[in-house]
């Protein structure tokens, strides 16, 4: 997400389409045979109680999707392919706000209830650890966005035009069914019908896209793991540019107009701002890259959604270099705890302050100083960025620029040669997977040969201004 320092108070919608449901098939089901366990309602992260759930890995979601920009309605078909890694009477998915009219497991009616955001579905037949099943929801509704600790909005955005579809932390729920937790990440298929005139973006590459009868269905494909908060369904009148850089990674941009002129200078530079990305943390890890640059002036903040951020206005090339990095830092390498967001936001401000560096600005150090000559008293000190506390924090100043501060102390410990060969490692050995401050600090060690626990502790987990360096 976006630094708050970068852009003010950043962090981090015709025709109905016709979703293809069953539903009279899918009503019905009995009570499960006894024995067993259900899954929990939460994966245990203490920000987020009940973020994600227990009992089952999603490997791939297929959302159908389709949304009238007039009326706000969403109608929707998930179908998520999981592996349960217990045995399982019942397990619940994420869902808040939206009407669930049917639910099938491995096409047999399921019976399910609402509790709060949980959706708790109860199959005919016990699932036994191991087992590989399939979870179809049909569901409708006006997605609204959830309000985060913070007091900001994400998920479902509704704009002028369409929907800004932005899910860091939580707001994935708030539009498809899912196992809403970044320790969960999967395969996705979409297929979004929206008003002619309209461009749905998703994430990953375009498969096709094709408009009949007063409406345009886009199909979208990301095959490479993805946590669900960085999913999106972008909805708006969009310009759309498109080409294929020469690392052959295909770039999609789509802007509104009334962002184009400001955003087209920047977006001009992202396949550079790439390949020197590529240079230093390892090859781009996704097939597709590019841009959505809405018009969302009460939205606040840009998010780095896999393969293609969004920005609710034109970017300034700070913000397009850091929502870039995040494709290494949070999108391919996810945390596993949300304490641990500094392995994102402050990769990704660190980012910012070497492209400056290298590109004939002030030098990594010169940011650092001028950051330490904040007093004490300031906001940059006001809890440690290697624990935040609580949700509420998370997309809070010392995350962003302490944390970048704790890679730069960790730079000039251990040297540039070292360094830089411990984010290109961190970044290409956990490719496609996630990574915990405990296991960077690790490869620190390892690669550089030097004890830096004392270093980490000081910058990433004690409160207030560290001493001099």
């Amino acid at each position: 997400m976006t630094p708050p320092s970068r852009q003010p108070a950043r962090r981090r919608t015709a025709v109905l389409a016709t979703v293809p449901v069953a539903v009279a098939a899918l009503l019905g089901a009995t009570a499960p045979t006894a024995g067993g366990t259900a899954g929990a309602p939460g994966a245990g992260d203490p920000y987020f109680p009940l973020s994600g759930n227990g009992g089952y890995d999603v490997r791939h979601y297929d959302l159908t999707l389709g949304y009238d920009t007039g009326s706000r309605r969403l109608d929707g078909t998930a179908v998520l392919t999981a592996r349960a890694t217990r045995e399982l009477t019942r397990f619940d998915l994420d869902l808040k706000g939206l009407t669930v009219t049917a639910v099938t497991v491995d096409r047999t009616g399921a019976s399910f209830r609402r509790d709060g955001q949980e959706l708790v579905v109860t199959p005919r037949h016990i699932l036994r650890a191991g087992r590989t099943f399939r979870v179809t929801v049909a569901y409708h509704g006006t997605p609204k966005p959830v309000t985060d600790p913070d007091g900001s909005a994400d998920g479902w955005i509704p704009t002028d035009d369409g929907a800004f579809v932005a899910g860091e932390p939580q707001g994935a729920m708030t539009w498809f069914p899912v196992n809403g937790h970044p320790k969960d990440k999967a395969a996705y298929d979409f297929t979004l019908t929206v008003p002619k005139g309209r461009t749905a973006v998703a994430n990953g590459v375009l498969l096709g896209q094709h408009t009949a009868h007063g409406r345009t269905t886009f199909r979208w494909r990301q095959t490479r793991p993805m946590a669900a908060y960085l999913a999106t369904a972008t909805i708006g009148r969009f310009r759309v540019e498109r080409y294929t850089t020469r690392d052959g990674i295909q770039v999609y941009n789509a802007v509104d107009a009334r962002e184009a002129r400001a955003a087209a200078p920047v977006l001009k530079q992202l396949p550079a701002v790439l390949a020197w990305e590529s240079k230093l943390f390892g090859p781009y890890p996704f097939r597709a890259a590019g841009a959505v640059v809405d018009h969302a002036p009460d939205v606040g903040y840009a998010l780095e959604t896999q393969t293609r951020p969004l920005y609710d206005s034109a970017p300034d090339l700070d913000t397009l270099v850091h929502e870039s990095a995040h494709q290494w830092f949070g999108d391919s390498v996810t945390l596993t705890a949300w304490k641990d967001i500094w392995l994102n936001e402050g990769f990704a401000t660190y980012a910012e302050w070497l492209y400056t560096e290298q590109h004939g600005g002030r030098s990594a150090q010169r940011t650092f100083d001028a950051l330490y000559t904040r007093p004490a008293s300031d906001g940059l000190w006001a809890y440690p960025p290697g624990d935040p506390g609580s949700g509420a924090r998370i997309f809070g100043t010392p995350v962003y620029a302490r944390g970048a501060m704790a890679l730069h102390e960790l730079r000039r410990a251990v040297g540039d040669r070292d360094f830089f060969r411990i984010l290109r490692a961190w970044a290409t050995g956990h490719r496609g997977g996630h990574g915990t401050t405990a296991q960077f600090a690790r490869l620190a060690e390892k690669t550089s040969g030097k004890q830096l626990d004392g270093l980490l502790r000081t910058w990433l987990y004690t409160p207030g201004k560290p001493d001099r360096p």
